[in-house]
């Protein structure tokens, strides 16, 4: 009986046999697992975690017996890679069934980076956490409590310091003291009203530390800080493992609905990734965990209540209620987070689908203060999209999927070494060119084959889906409606480039061969339909934005997020996925989710200050909006089907507005190799 296995994060999926290991089954379908042992169970590299439950999402139910069970080489594995909990060697688990099989990043030949870098605007430091240091005697005081008020009394004589209380870890520490220390350092957390003493370190210690991390549906990146200066002293960024059981948010939301302890599973994977990333930031920093006693979190709605461990599942249905839509406090170890001096401040959300996420933006940007009208658009497996019109701020999400980060792409892949990123096609002679991550030089440079040797020509990211499908439309190739046509609107080209493949045309913009391991990458009329989707989706939450607003146009466009800051606003604008507005107005804000938490996290002003501005926001709900689907259709179109392109138009030359042409050619055309 064949049985239906579905990749993560690549969303390759296919039939296979009982007869064939999850590596078969990856390397049919050209999926990014590794092995160099020859399927001896050795390496470790092609190690895999399995998903169980119910998927609606691909209507399938992934079980335990779908996998063979543990061999006898896998039990006696030792490799230098242990084996990930949950984990199985690819090339040893035979399929017995329905599956869904994610492929860690370190089992990834072409693992992901993750591309968050950080622009901050000037901001005052006010750190709700201050150290101060303080001589005492407790050399005849063994008592915790009898030395709590030694320290108190303390703290007034020397500070005029009078904290409201200790948290019990600072109380252990205090009671973990040598008799004979004289100096201490006493970490005091900060409120409006009054303070605490939440840790306390031997001897002369002045710096301590906090963590920003912005939680993502698909990546998530942090910054840790020294809180007295402000200064960023190690920045990282990993995947998020959530993405096993579903790559978009609602994929999630209802694997929390369909599997017992789902919300539970879902909540226990993102708490252990922010671990994993407080542990490789402090690593990198050189300082111990106890030195960290601020964590700021900013997420969606749905990650927001994943780790906070509330019940998402509302939010997978109108109205979207919010379990808590309030900024949230709370020691880290409520939240199973192995800081154990630290609190996690968590900022506000907005609406049923514009999160904490979206508040750490404007806390960045500061739309409030911008003079007319600005757009702000945070590009991601959901976006967030922000309208400011000379301060009055209106905001609503749109959920744009995976497609425009190269997920579900035919040759779609992260962002990785060896991913096309950059693509240009001639419009004579249809023939394209391109870059790819780790290496500066176009395809059709003479260095090219020798600069991209060590890792070769993998895939297509997010920015390249977006340039080639730009260059085909302008090459006539794509018709305004996204159909894919083998000869050139209006041109009379040809072109061996378009092949046939059933009843629809694909591109090839890469010929692969076997000497250099390189597939061939290709474009066809799905990948085109998935972008089309997820680009309509978008653009049709900017406009319900700026109908009202009551605009035609905006003054600036700022692209945030990651992905937004790698996507040339040239193509951006080609596709549809922004209004249009002079390109010299459409700027980048890099991760500004992440510069938000970082004011927040170094500044208590800022906390107050966008807990009222929450509270002031124009909140759209696009999912239960009547006119979100009249402004999707018109959105299908490239670059729309109504909207004015007056500044595209001066740019590039836009192809006529014509119907597809059918292809007199269409019976013979099939894939050629060179």
């Amino acid at each position: 009986m064949d049985s239906q296995v579905i990749f993560i994060p690549s969303g390759l999926a296919g039939t296979f046999h009982s007869k064939q290991t999850v590596l078969d089954a990856a390397r049919e379908l050209g999926v990014d697992l590794d092995s160099v042992c020859g399927a001896r169970g050795v390496c470790g590299k092609c190690q895999v975690i399995p998903s169980f439950g119910n998927f609606p999402k691909w209507a399938i139910t992934s079980e335990v017996s779908s996998l063979s069970e543990v061999n006898s080489t896998e039990e006696l594995y030792s490799g230098r890679r242990p084996l990930e909990i949950g984990g199985r060697l690819g090339c040893q688990a035979f399929i017995q069934g329905d599956l869904i099989i994610e492929v860690p990043p370190g089992s990834q030949l072409h693992g992901p980076m993750v591309r968050k870098e950080v622009n901050l605007r000037a901001v005052d430091l006010d750190p709700v956490s201050t150290v101060s240091v303080v001589e005492i005697d407790i050399s005849h005081v063994s008592d915790p409590l009898e030395r709590k008020e030694v320290l108190s009394a303390a703290l007034l004589y020397q500070w005029e310091a009078e904290p409201a209380g200790m948290s019990d870890y600072a109380l252990k520490q205090l009671g973990d003291l040598d008799e004979h220390e004289t100096i201490v350092s006493v970490v005091l957390r900060h409120t409006l009203k009054s303070s605490k003493v939440v840790a306390i370190w031997a001897g002369f210690e002045t710096e301590s530390y906090g963590i920003a991390i912005d939680v993502g549906s698909t990546t998530i990146a942090g910054h840790l800080l020294e809180l007295s200066t402000g200064e960023i002293c190690a920045s990282h960024g990993l995947m998020n493992p959530q993405i096993r059981l579903g790559e978009d948010l609602m994929s999630r939301v209802s694997y929390a609905m369909m599997n017992p302890d789902g919300g539970t599973e879902l909540t226990g994977l993102v708490r252990g990734a922010i671990n994993d990333l407080v542990g490789e930031l402090a690593a990198s920093a050189k300082i111990p965990l106890n030195k960290i006693v601020e964590l700021i979190l900013v997420g969606n709605p749905v990650m927001h209540h994943l780790v906070l461990g509330l019940d998402s599942t509302p939010l997978g249905q109108a109205p979207f209620t919010l379990q808590v839509a309030e900024s949230v406090l709370a020691e880290a170890t409520s939240l199973e987070l192995v800081c154990e001096a630290a609190y996690v401040y968590v900022l506000p959300c907005i609406a049923g689908h514009v999160g904490a996420d979206t508040a750490a933006v404007i806390l960045a940007e500061d739309p409030i203060n911008f003079d007319g009208s600005l757009l702000i658009v945070d590009v991601g497996t959901n976006a967030e999209i922000v309208l400011s019109v000379d301060g009055e701020l209106f905001a609503a999400s749109s959920p744009t999927g995976p497609a425009l980060e190269g997920a579900q792409i035919t040759c779609g892949q992260r962002a990785s070494k060896g991913a096309i990123e950059r693509v240009r096609i001639n419009r004579e002679t249809l023939e394209p060119k391109f870059k790819v991550i780790g290496s500066d030089l176009w395809s059709d440079d003479p260095l090219f084959d020798e600069d991209i040797k060590a890792f070769g020509i993998t895939g297509i990211c997010g920015s390249g889906i977006v340039e080639v499908l730009g260059e085909m439309y302008l090459a006539g190739l794509i018709a305004e409606d996204g159909l894919l046509s083998d000869v050139p609107s209006g041109m009379g080209l040809e072109t061996s480039r378009v092949f046939q493949e059933g009843r629809t045309f694909s591109y090839m913009l890469h010929r692969g061969s076997e000497s250099s391991h390189n597939r061939d990458i290709i474009v066809n009329q799905s990948d085109v339909r998935a972008v089309q989707l997820a680009k309509a989706a978008l653009r049709a939450g900017v406009d319900l934005l700026m109908e009202r607003a009551q605009l035609t146009s905006v003054k600036q466009i700022r692209f945030a997020g990651g992905f937004g800051s790698h996507i040339d606003p040239l193509y951006a604008m080609i596709l549809g996925l922004i209004p249009d507005c002079p390109l010299s107005d459409v700027v980048s804000s890099g991760n500004a989710a992440g510069a938000g938490a970082i004011i927040a996290l170094v500044s208590g002003q800022a906390r107050t200050q966008i807990e009222k501005q929450v509270l002031e926001i124009n909140k759209i709900e696009t999912a239960i909006e009547p006119r979100f689907q009249e402004l999707f259709v018109a959105a299908l179109a490239i670059p729309h089907l109504e909207a004015s392109t007056a500044n595209l138009a001066t740019e590039v030359t836009l192809p006529p507005k014509v119907k597809t042409q059918v292809s007199k050619r269409s019976s013979r055309r099939s894939r050629q190799k060179d």
